[in-house]
């Protein structure tokens, strides 16, 4: 099967990570596309505006047609399958469940018995407070305790899919945090950098939470962060290496960044002085939250990734300048 060759099926496809994967191929030419999603009444609609796709199908359509029908949509060389509800404050068990496991099940089936390429989103939620590691490599897997629902659902599918064996042939990705455009109708859900930018525009500061954690000071909590770009070019190398690559990969730059490095590059990239305030952290988030993150990339450089990733500051200016305060989104 040649690189990326055939038609392509990317479920979230109008979302952040999503979009900004047929963004991504868009610029190689590609636009035999199926975007899938589920549009409801949020504004992740206008991320499609921009780019070019073949036709568009709603979650549950896509779902029940290739339930009674596999050949419905016809025939895929990559199905990348990033729809999911990735809210960590989810309470609906059932529904993660059904939306999150059982359907990316079905899919991967699916796939599989057509013999199209199966990349698919699990998450760093899955490694939980990180006690148990944040390793790729490691295959006890069943050791890992997500904190949140969300995790968990993706973590069930990570374990049945090695049960299956289909970790042998599939690969499942884990997205530390990602960033940049497309991400505005996340609402709560996006990045520190986007909630950042509007705190600054409607106040002139930035407001971190506090530590609780004695090992850390206020703003010294660490995330791996990693810019979208680099992130959908570090996804479409798993379809482009065919089915050398399979099992589950790290996703991020490989380096822990604080927050107040972080909210630094903001200001920089807005020409201001940093401002910064720190605020208390609601009661029902503590004992959920990371207080460091950092991707092990060797797995992913070991497959083959060579480019190297976005510095921070870079990533920050790229997304504030370009993106944030022209409100554009990819392809504009």
């Amino acid at each position: 099967m040649p690189a990326l060759g055939g038609r392509i099926l990317v479920t979230g496809g109008a979302g952040f990570i999503g979009s900004a994967l047929v963004w991504a191929l868009n610029s190689r030419g590609i636009e035999d596309i199926l975007v899938c999603d589920v549009l409801k009444s949020d504004e992740k609609w206008r991320n499609l505006v921009p780019l070019r796709y073949a036709d568009y199908v709603e979650g549950p359509v896509l779902r029940s047609r290739i339930a009674e029908r596999p050949g419905a949509f016809g025939a895929f060389s990559c199905v990348f399958h990033l729809g999911a509800c990735s809210s960590t404050t989810e309470r609906d068990a059932s529904y993660l469940v059904d939306n999150n496991t059982a359907f990316t099940r079905e899919l991967a089936a699916w796939s599989l018995a057509a013999g199209a390429r199966f990349v698919y989103a699990s998450s760093a939620a899955t490694y939980g407070d990180g006690s148990q590691g944040m390793s790729d490599t490691d295959p006890g897997i069943e050791r890992l305790r997500p904190l949140n629902m969300y995790g968990y659902s993706k973590h069930l599918f990570d374990l049945y899919a090695r049960r299956q064996g289909w970790l042998d042939r599939i690969v499942g990705i884990k997205y530390f945090n990602v960033f940049g455009p497309n991400e505005e109708h996340k609402g709560d859900m996006r990045s520190v950098v986007s909630k950042a930018h509007q705190q600054i525009r409607e106040s002139g500061t930035i407001g971190l939470f506090k530590s609780y954690d004695p090992r850390y000071r206020d703003g010294c909590q660490m995330r791996d962060f990693l810019y979208v770009k680099d992130a959908v070019e570090m996804t479409l190398h798993f379809a482009e290496k065919g089915s050398k690559a399979t099992g589950l990969f790290n996703l991020g730059c490989g380096q822990a960044s604080t927050w107040l490095s972080l909210a630094s590059a903001i200001f920089a990239a807005l020409g201001r002085e940093p401002a910064i305030r720190f605020i208390d952290m609601p009661e029902g988030l503590r004992a959920k939250y990371q207080y460091y993150t950092q991707a092990d990339i060797s797995k992913l450089r070991q497959s083959g990734y060579a480019p190297p990733v976005t510095p921070l500051a870079e990533a920050v200016g790229d997304y504030v300048r370009n993106y944030l305060v022209p409100d554009k989104r990819l392809g504009d």
